[in-house]
């Protein structure tokens, strides 16, 4: 029988504590960023307002500033960020022990053995999107598979707020269209060497020869199973 994993991923995370702390800034580009006051240091998260002006994670402020004049930006307040985060894992708590923690703003949640209390995996995603908004005011995206990798890019694929199931039956329709490296520990150094192979997406990877990728010292285990999974 095959697990159940959800991958759990707060939106915008300290960002969106910011305006759950200021609701006024809701409507308004936020970043909460290095020190506002020089030209130095990058944004560490943005909200969506700021996102559609182009602002990304890691970019400078200076350059950040330029896309958006009226930027708010604001210094990180890592140990309120901490509490809530602290907060939602406490929730994902009440459906399922098995609780993998990848940053403070994702976790991996295996429920295989929760459906029998609390329904569906797809089912548990919407009770957990819900309650993470009601008791917190912050929301989650949350993909829903039979394995972590393919949980992790569920949630990816749909934000705000959302859930997004990837199955034995699509993994490929969903998947195999996107970036290589998409999937995660896939950096730009791995991507550029996949590139030289004429690998481009996930379905590339996935019947990519394995001994090839192992010529070029790319190979991870997270690699080997999409290379499986190309012959499910």
């Amino acid at each position: 029988m095959d697990k159940i994993i959800l991958h759990c991923d707060l939106n915008n995370f300290y960002a969106s504590v910011e305006c759950v702390l200021n609701p006024v800034l809701w409507s308004k580009p936020v970043a909460v960023t290095g020190n506002p006051r020089t030209r130095h240091g990058i944004i560490l998260a943005k909200n969506n307002v700021a996102k559609s002006f182009g602002i990304k994670t890691a970019q400078a402020i200076w350059e950040a500033k330029k896309l958006c004049p009226d930027l708010i930006c604001l210094p990180p307040q890592f140990e309120i960020y901490k509490k809530y985060s602290e907060q939602v894992r406490e929730i994902y708590k009440r459906f399922t022990d098995r609780v993998e923690s990848f940053g403070p703003d994702e976790c991996w949640l295996d429920v295989t053995h929760s459906t029998k209390l609390f329904g569906s995996g797809p089912e548990i995603a919407d009770r957990l999107r819900e309650i993470v908004k009601k008791e917190t005011g912050l929301t989650i995206s949350v993909g829903v598979s039979f394995n972590k990798y393919f949980a992790k890019l569920g949630s990816d694929l749909k934000k705000p707020d959302a859930t997004t199931v990837i199955t034995r039956e699509n993994f490929r329709d969903k998947i195999w269209g996107l970036p290589a490296d998409s999937l995660i520990f896939i950096g730009k150094h791995t991507i550029i060497k996949l590139n030289r192979l004429n690998i481009y997406t996930i379905g590339d990877l996935a019947q990519a020869d394995e001994n090839v990728l192992k010529q070029q010292s790319i190979i991870k285990p997270m690699i080997d199973r999409c290379t499986r999974f190309a012959h499910i």
